[in-house]
């Protein structure tokens, strides 16, 4: 067994998404050793003061075979104690587990399970098998059966898709156009699309550890204010028996190994929560270790082959928030340089609905380099506040997996 109390040397897979920046953080708190890999100079992760140092690699999108040979050079120095991927490299790294055993601690679950999790049209699947709670929903494969099975108002999925991509909000015949044309010039319908009833009500996200099917973490947090492109701005942590529950079934019908997120909605009538889509990883870590669950620490010990003891429920109430999005919600929302002055003099003073909570991304005083790229944004929005709208619009980032470099991976021989 590992002493918890050793730093480990950690080599994170990307450095682009607000999850590995989260993640980094708490690694560094906690003392460990930590590099990134990541195709992005100027990724978010970059500008820490707990990063050691950064290896510029290929995008795992453009070239995943490349991306792999690179990180399995980095491993091949025996440098590093765990390999510890914050987004979807987790897809590449299940493909070819033998690549890795006995050369590196990493949490990995089985191939299926991972493509079953990742995939929205798969977990749909999941859920339905497992008599679990979703909105009514129908799998399409084309812009005939779209239409057929549209409802207004309804949500349209790509089966592949993450941070907010592939996904429009129809309430209207016009909404439809515009999807179906948006879905026509990719390569959407060259796998599966969703078409999902639209339930109102509130966003919530629970996050979770699994060792060998048993779960071992949880916490869960709802959306008190939004940011752009539907991330969260401002969040609570909450106590959710239910989807809990509801977690458990889906890691243990997975065989599950390692971290696990699921949203759901709460409807303000119905206190059924309505499960909408799964991440296999943690997504922003921090609201849960400010409210005592180091899901990441315990994600470490697991990748290591421990079979660590249950963490005890996190503490309900908890509230964080991520100053970069709140600025970027507030220009996405026709935001004036005016408001966004004054969100940032809220942010400065903790005023308002900052009041009581605590910055989970861009924490300046624990890390001041973190200021750097909250500054850009700042003045970028300052500058021109329809910069939000353009970001949220904004293509997939090259750590990001796209229908292509997925059956790429999927490929027999890769």
């Amino acid at each position: 067994m590992t002493d918890p109390g050793k730093p480990l040397r950690v080599l994170v897979a990307e450095g682009s998404s607000t999850s590995a920046r989260e993640a980094i953080t708490i690694l560094g708190l906690s003392g460990h050793h930590v590099e990134i890999c990541d195709p992005s100079p100027y990724c978010l992760a970059r500008f820490s003061k707990f990063v050691r140092k950064f290896h510029r690699c290929p995008g795992l999108r453009a070239d995943p075979a490349g991306f792999l040979a690179f990180v399995e050079r980095l491993l091949a120095t025996g440098h590093f104690d765990v390999l510890l991927p914050t987004h979807e490299q987790g897809f590449l790294f299940a493909r070819v587990p033998e690549r890795f055993e006995g050369r590196i601690g990493v949490a990995l679950a089985g191939f299926e399970s991972y493509r079953t999790a990742h995939s929205k049209a798969g977990f749909s699947r999941l859920l339905r098998q497992l008599g679990l709670p979703q909105p009514p929903t129908e799998i399409v494969t084309s812009a005939q059966a779209l239409r057929a099975a549209i409802s207004f108002p309804s949500v349209v999925k790509t089966s592949v898709g993450t941070a907010s991509r592939g996904i429009w909000f129809v309430r209207s015949a016009q909404d439809l156009e515009g999807a179906l044309h948006e879905l026509g010039t990719g390569e959407a319908f060259a796998g599966e699309v969703l078409v999902q009833q639209l339930i109102a009500g509130t966003t919530e996200k629970a996050q979770s550890v699994f060792c060998r099917g048993q779960l071992i973490g949880f916490h869960a947090y709802r959306q008190v204010a939004s940011g752009v492109g539907g991330g969260e701005a401002i969040k609570q942590s909450v106590r959710r028996a239910q989807v809990r529950s509801h977690v458990e079934s889906i890691g243990q019908a997975l065989d599950w190994q390692g971290a696990l997120s699921v949203d759901y909605i709460l409807r303000d009538d119905d206190a059924t929560p309505y499960l909408i889509d799964c991440n296999p990883r943690l997504v922003e870590p921090m609201n849960a270790f400010r409210a005592g669950s180091d899901l990441v620490g315990l994600l470490l010990r697991v990748s290591l082959g421990e079979t660590p003891a249950a963490l005890p429920e996190s503490r309900e109430g908890v509230r964080t928030h991520l100053a970069m999005q709140a600025l970027l919600g507030c220009g996405s929302r026709d935001g004036t340089r005016r408001d966004i002055l004054r969100e940032c003099w809220r942010l400065l003073r903790d005023n308002g609905p900052y009041t009581g909570s605590t910055e989970e991304l861009t924490p300046l005083r624990l890390d001041w380099i973190s200021a750097v790229p909250l500054a850009i944004t700042g003045v970028f929005l300052l500058a021109s506040p329809k910069f939000a709208v353009k970001l949220a619009r904004g293509g997939f980032g090259a750590h990001l997996l796209d229908l292509k470099s997925i059956r790429m991976i999927e490929r027999k021989g890769f």
